[in-house]
């Protein structure tokens, strides 16, 4: 991306950058040694970063995964898979570009892979519509997961959506029914399915791509039944509290890792995915290798009784 987007938690520590640069360049113009000065700042700045991104709050993590340049399921298949081959439509009504997904290749084993697909400026936004699928979107999965069954492949999902799109067109075409149908089927695929959340994961429009063998998440990725906005208007009739909710929803990686609602956090970059693509693609795709390498490891007619049995001990306290 040409422009550089500044996060509110980031602003606290851009001074501190600026003062550095300033006196890199008056010590190369003007060839004094500040390098004791440019040391110290550097490991206070240092300090600042890990002390602030070690302790973000609900409300910050949010804003890191809602970052305009955070990596999106094309950048993850384009970097991670070979041989990547698109599928369109649902066979019903139209293609949405809200779900991309098709057949390609993991380390050398054919899969199908399918996630949300945002955009990252205006224009890709709006024809990917934020990133919000219509009912085609979820009958588009259901047929990519449904093949993927028929031709024994694995299947990897790629969740990062503020929710399934809540315009009356997608109702009256059934938005409801549809998230419901896949739901139904992820639960009976006999194939193994891994579904890692690589920025939002909101509301039953992500859930529908979510009911997996394994569930992932990296560390600054979100995961809820609802955004704090929608959850503060609704609770509060003051969208403004958005930020108050985030600390009662629970919706960061750690606190789901800690209530076994995921199985495994991927670490990222300190300051977020955006910052380091590369070494996240990496990290990325050796977490998913060794859990796709578990999974067919096992017995496949099992997943099913397996994934329901998983699912059926969310929530419980004992």
């Amino acid at each position: 991306m040409s422009y550089k987007y500044s996060l509110e938690i980031e602003r606290d520590y851009q001074e501190l950058e600026k003062k550095i640069n300033a006196l890199k360049d008056d010590a190369l113009k003007k060839n004094i040694d500040f390098s004791q000065e440019i040391a110290t700042l550097e490991a206070k700045l240092r300090d600042d970063k890990e002390g602030k991104y070690n302790t973000l709050s609900g409300w910050h993590t949010i804003q890191i995964a809602r970052h305009p340049q955070r990596p999106t399921t094309i950048d993850y298949i384009n970097a991670i898979f070979d041989d990547f081959v698109e599928l369109h439509g649902d066979r019903y009504y139209r293609d949405d570009p809200a779900v991309v997904g098709g057949i390609a290749r993991f380390n050398g084993v054919p899969v199908t892979v399918v996630g949300h697909q945002k955009g990252q400026d205006t224009n890709q936004n709006l024809q990917r519509n934020f990133g919000m699928p219509h009912p085609e979107g979820y009958r588009k999965f259901c047929r990519l997961t449904k093949q993927a069954e028929k031709f024994k492949r694995p299947v990897i999902c790629f969740i990062d959506t503020q929710g399934a799109y809540p315009g009356m067109e997608a109702e009256e075409r059934g938005q409801g029914w549809a998230i419901a149908q896949t739901l139904m089927q992820m639960s009976i695929l006999k194939t193994p399915v891994i579904s890692l959340v690589i920025g939002e994961g909101g509301s039953g429009g992500a859930l529908a791509l979510g009911v997996a063998d394994r569930v992932l998440m990296l560390s600054y990725a979100i995961y809820s039944v609802i955004s704090p906005e929608a959850c503060a208007s609704i609770l509060c009739k003051d969208v403004s509290r958005g930020p108050e909710m985030a600390e009662y929803l629970k919706l960061t990686a750690k606190d789901l890792y800690s209530m076994g609602l995921i199985d495994e956090i991927i670490p990222e970059p300190l300051e977020g995915a955006h910052t380091n693509p590369t070494a996240t693609y990496k990290i990325v795709q050796e977490r998913l290798q060794m859990h796709l390498d578990d999974l067919l490891s096992g017995d496949i007619d099992q997943l099913p009784e397996k994934r329901y049995n998983k699912l059926r001990c969310i929530g419980v306290c004992e």
